[in-house]
């Protein structure tokens, strides 16, 4: 089978949305399909071209026996409305001008993010006369409204419209989550055509023992280290870490906050931490090192923007999950990431924007060994039972014969 993949987001990107498009690419060559990608420049999450990128409008490569094709296009090194409307917009078009040569596909997936990945999927769809679905990896309608990008609000009523266009006549429609199925049939998307594909956790080994860590990164004054490991934009709401942050100095709480990961947020987060004793910013870190920051970890912390509800999941949780360590999210009661942390039993939730709450959190973890030692050996359970790369690949991959219309019984709903 031929099988066309569009979405902004690709290898050699470590997180987010990009590794696990490519898993799933690689597992559709692995059993047999012929498997095109039409991408665009690695930029995530830092907001810039990685160095070493080829600068043409287009070009194609062969990864892992996946047919590569990169559109350039406009990367914003911060964000608002109108960078990110530049940016999806010029995807667009050079994304166009490369799918437009190519053969016929027996199938068309469309990855959102970003909006462009989901917009073009239905171009290629009428272009070629073949069906197409959209994976939702995020919202982004709701994502405009409530990631706090300047200017987002404003253009919140048109993303949506977008979006509704897009998902129009798709065969099927994949979700990372069942959070997201409420706004898809407000587009008008029928519930029985909309199916739970969830990320799978991507498993790497510490490459250095929790000691070894320690001492790496200068963990070393006995206070218990909490870690966000992933991206620092927007939607992260780590204003209300590094307040958390401040309150514990003030009080002279054993607690060191490490924010490990890059984003168009990082420099400002960092200009924050200056002066500040127990809270570090590092970077993106290769994947055994980013694992072994997990392990040494004395808990995980999840941040989003109080204003932030059902516009994604964090891909970063099944990383959460697997690494068995406690975890605090201070997230929207109710929201998508609420809910998932509370269906894995492995974390406590506390209310976004509410420093001394989290702080609370992690001092009630500090005092329970029992509760903390509960909550660790919940996620990797959970992980196994729900998030593994065999199932989950399997998932995504029959939601493209659904496409395809390969298959006479329909994936287990997501409602």
């Amino acid at each position: 089978m031929r099988v066309l993949i569009v979405g902004i987001n690709y290898r050699p990107e470590l997180t987010a949305v990009g590794p696990y498009t490519a898993g799933l690419a690689e597992h559709l060559v692995a059993r047999g399909d012929d498997v095109t990608v039409v991408t665009g420049l690695p930029h995530y999450p830092d907001w810039r071209v990685a160095r070493g990128t080829r600068r043409a409008l287009w070009s194609d490569e062969r990864i892992a026996g996946v047919s590569v094709v990169r559109a350039a296009h406009y990367v914003p090194r911060s964000q608002s409305a109108l960078r990110r409307a530049t940016y999806e917009a010029t995807f667009g078009l050079t994304g166009l001008a490369a799918l437009l040569p190519l053969p016929r596909p027996d199938a068309i997936l469309g990855i959102v993010p970003s909006l462009s990945g989901g917009m073009l999927a239905k171009v290629a769809s009428r272009r070629f006369g073949s069906p197409f679905g959209i994976l939702f990896q995020d919202l982004m309608g709701p994502a405009a409204a409530q990631s706090g990008v300047p200017g987002g609000g404003a253009v919140a009523r048109a993303t949506t419209a977008a979006e509704a266009w897009a998902v129009a006549g798709a065969t099927a429609v994949g979700v990372v989550t069942r959070a997201f199925v409420a706004y898809l049939e407000r587009l008008g998307v029928v519930a029985r055509m909309v199916h739970q594909v969830p990320n799978w956790t991507r498993v790497a080994q510490p490459s250095l023992t929790v000691d070894e860590t320690r001492r790496r990164f200068g963990w070393t004054d006995g206070s218990r280290v909490v870690l966000h490991a992933g991206n620092m934009g927007y939607k992260q709401g780590l204003e209300q870490v590094v307040e958390a942050a401040r309150i514990a100095a003030e009080r002279g709480l054993p607690v060191r906050f490490v924010l490990a990961g890059g984003g168009n947020r990082a420099d400002e987060i960092r200009d924050a931490a200056e002066g500040m004793p127990n809270l570090d910013v590092i970077g993106v870190q290769p994947d055994g090192i980013h694992a072994s920051l997990l392990a040494a970890a004395d808990v995980l912390l999840l941040s989003e923007r109080a204003s932030q509800a059902d516009m994604s999941l964090p891909s970063k949780l099944t990383a959460y999950f697997a690494a068995g360590r406690p975890i605090v999210a201070a997230v929207p009661r109710g929201g998508a990431s609420a809910g998932e942390v509370e269906r894995s039993g492995a974390g406590l939730v506390v209310p976004a924007g509410d420093p001394g709450a989290l702080l609370a959190a992690i001092d009630r973890l500090g005092s329970d060994d029992a509760l903390a030692r509960r909550l660790a050996a919940a996620g990797p359970a959970y992980a196994a039972a729900n998030t593994s790369a065999a199932v989950c690949l399997e998932r995504a991959a029959l939601l493209v014969d659904t496409i395809a219309r390969r298959v006479d019984a329909p994936l287990e709903a997501a409602a």
